[in-house]
């Protein structure tokens, strides 16, 4: 018997990029992205939302492209939203186009859409041929300043979220902050949760700025907005290219404070809970069991508070309360969940302090329990803010 152990390095660049109308016959950004490649064929998805918002978008992409060495082979405006990654009817979509239009490992799909969209074309170009390259348009708050500077596709499958998908480093990520400026307000402010999230876990000083810029990021002031977004997806992307485990091999998830419960709230409100709303809840709620656990002190907890209040984003859901047959809390299943969903021994980052992450193995039902009284309580009794 022999066995032989030949290790595969893949090397990979993960090139995120920030600027204004990347369409217009001025901005050589795309053009010279597209040049390092080397590929000569393009084809370019519009979520549909997207196109309502910005209607000269797709003849700004033909007169972009009537310029240089690139051939763009066509522009797909198709539905978005979190209802398309029900099944695998958009994906399918996808792979028809990129069949019809003899899109080649060596050419591009450019996909510009919020992250569900993002989530659905980039697992049909990953499949694709396995694997063509990509390059991720993100349109949103939450798809600027945290998934679309991800490595991860995927659609819901069995009620649960991203069951199907893959880890595929896009080919660039190209983040024009002029797609904010269609955005919905409260959409917009719902999406800085994910900045948030990294702040508290990886950068004590960028959640002291966001403290002290809370009132100016309600308010959605362009400046302001944009620097969040940007530090934000920087931390992100940087985790994900120096953190050591790009493709979550491992038990650890330090990107996904508060996502075990945000996952389960999702699916327990049929999907129709939004991504940033739920993970803003799931957030504080382990804000809150960290406190009850003996690791984060209360008044952390109150500044963590106290920029939730600020820039209006949600505490609590009602779904919290659900009980099964047994009268046991359903939000207590997503810890399965999240653990199955990545292998291994149950791991949640739990919060020390700003900054600070710390990995538990265990999670105490009955504390969840009574931090979700508390939450459910303020809900119908709010507290002041700042007090």
């Amino acid at each position: 018997m022999e066995r032989y152990d030949l290790p595969i390095a893949v090397p990979f660049i993960h090139r995120v990029c920030f600027t204004r109308d990347v369409f217009d016959a001025g901005n050589s950004l795309l053009h010279d992205l597209l040049a390092e490649g080397g590929g000569r064929r393009v084809l370019v998805f519009i979520e549909e939302a997207v196109d309502i918002a910005w209607p000269d978008l797709a003849s700004k992409i033909l007169g972009y492209f009537s310029h240089g060495n690139v051939m763009l082979c066509g522009v797909e405006v198709l539905a978005g939203g979190e209802p398309m990654k029900a099944d695998d009817r958009l994906v399918r979509a996808v792979w028809d186009k990129i069949e019809q239009e003899k899109i080649d490992r060596h050419s591009y799909v450019l996909c510009i859409g919020g992250g569900a969209f993002l989530d659905c074309v980039g697992f049909g170009a990953a499949t694709a041929h396995r694997g063509v390259r990509l390059l991720r348009f993100p349109t949103t708050t939450l798809s600027q300043d945290d998934s679309g500077v991800g490595v991860k596709n995927g659609i819901n499958a069995f009620g649960k979220k991203n069951w199907v998908g893959s880890f595929s480093v896009p080919y660039a990520v190209v983040n024009d902050f002029l797609f904010l400026r269609s955005q919905d307000p409260e959409v917009a402010r719902h999406g800085l949760i994910e900045a948030i999230k990294v702040a508290l876990v990886k950068d004590a000083d960028f959640f002291q700025w966001i403290e002290v810029n809370a009132v100016k990021l309600a308010m959605l002031q362009e400046p302001v907005l944009e620097e969040c977004v940007k530090r934000s997806a920087l931390l992100h992307a940087r985790h994900i290219a120096s953190g050591g485990d790009p493709f979550e091999m491992g038990s650890s998830r330090p990107l996904d404070f508060g996502h075990w419960a945000a996952h389960k709230l999702e699916q327990l409100s049929g999907f129709q809970l939004s991504h940033a709303a739920a993970v803003s809840t799931g957030l504080w709620l382990d804000v809150k069991y960290s406190v009850k656990a003996g690791l984060l002190g209360e008044a952390e907890a109150v500044r963590v508070r106290n920029v939730l209040e600020t820039m209006e984003l949600p505490m609590f859901h009602e779904a919290l309360l659900h009980r099964n047959s047994h009268g046991v809390l359903e939000i207590l299943a997503g810890l399965e969940e999240f653990r199955e969903h990545l292998g291994g021994r149950l791991t949640v980052l739990l919060l020390e302090e700003p900054g600070k992450g710390v990995d538990v193995n265990e999670m105490n039902a009955e504390w969840i329990s009574q931090c979700i009284d508390e939450m459910h309580n303020t809900a119908i009794s709010p507290f002041p803010s700042g007090h």
